[in-house]
């Protein structure tokens, strides 16, 4: 019955979350949520900040002063008042107050070019990251339609190689259910490059390609949402993706005509580093984009 509770209780705080992403730029009615959730406002407040370590509010800003981060820079035709409203802020003044309080600079300043060295910084606290010779400038991504995906999946805090031992509970519940036909995904709840990488939120998830009877489904399943996406496949070891994502968003995404939507990217994995015993990987790299 505990195993039944926390599972339900991980799918409402995800479901939240998808709801939070497609709902960024309107004001967020928590009892409209809730409603929509089918659970009351005090009951849900309690399991999200159980599920999360933070309240609801707080989940809510954070994620869109990290899109508005991210947007900054991959938008350059959007101004500032155009970026606050996509992300939420119905008035200019508050967003530049609570991202000068998160960020340590205005949105103009981060524009300018404070960006790269707050990135870099985050980038230099990982010891393979920092050590990373990737270099992704020659890449070119194919842009493609992605259809919805249905995953189950064990959210993780903090980017780092612990997130190995998730992998290895996947893993487990692979072998348990005895599933051949699978596809291994790692979303970024957390863009890693903007949000420093003990707070991002990691997600590895399964998607169960036939109709395999599953005994154990005490994994939590969500939608990963179809879109438009740019599709770049990449060969490398842990801590380069740090550095492909950084030259994605800051190098890439401003000259290619595209703009960053507020949907978190992810990574399908035709070898996953986590789990293969040269620590390599080979992944498709998928970032939601739309028209400029």
């Amino acid at each position: 019955m505990k195993t039944i509770t926390q599972s339900r209780h991980s799918k409402l705080a995800n479901d939240a979350l998808y709801y939070i992403y497609r709902h960024m730029e309107t004001d967020i009615n928590i009892d409209e949520l809730c409603k929509i959730l089918g659970v009351s406002r005090f009951h849900f407040q309690r399991l999200f900040k159980a599920q999360m370590g933070m309240n609801i509010y707080e989940m809510v800003k954070s994620i869109r002063l990290q899109k508005a981060a991210s947007l900054l820079i991959t938008n350059p035709s959007s101004t500032v008042t155009q970026v606050a409203n996509m992300c939420g802020y119905s008035s200019q003044t508050s967003f530049i107050r609570a991202f000068k309080a998160r960020f340590s600079m205005t949105p103009t300043q981060w524009r300018q070019g404070g960006y790269k060295k707050y990135t870099q910084n985050i980038i230099d606290t990982s010891d393979f990251a920092s050590a990373s010779i990737a270099s992704y400038k020659n890449l070119e991504p194919c842009i493609v339609k992605q259809p919805d995906i249905r995953a189950f999946y064990i959210r993780h805090k903090g980017y780092s190689p612990k997130v190995k031992q998730i992998w290895q509970k996947i893993q487990a519940w692979i072998y348990s259910n005895e599933i051949e036909n699978y596809t291994s995904i790692g979303i970024y709840h957390d863009n890693p490059i903007v949000t420093p990488l003990e707070e991002c939120y990691y997600i590895a998830a399964i998607q169960v390609e036939d109709n395999t009877p599953l005994e154990n489904t005490s994994l939590p399943s969500f939608v990963i949402p179809k879109g438009l996406y740019a599709k770049f496949d990449v060969q490398g070891k842990y801590g380069d993706i740090l550095k492909l994502i950084q030259w994605v968003y800051q190098d890439w995404l401003p000259q290619s005509g595209y703009e960053a939507t507020t949907l978190p990217s992810y990574t399908i994995f035709r070898k996953n580093h986590f789990l293969s015993e040269d620590g390599e990987f080979d992944v498709a790299y998928y970032l939601s984009v739309r028209l400029r």
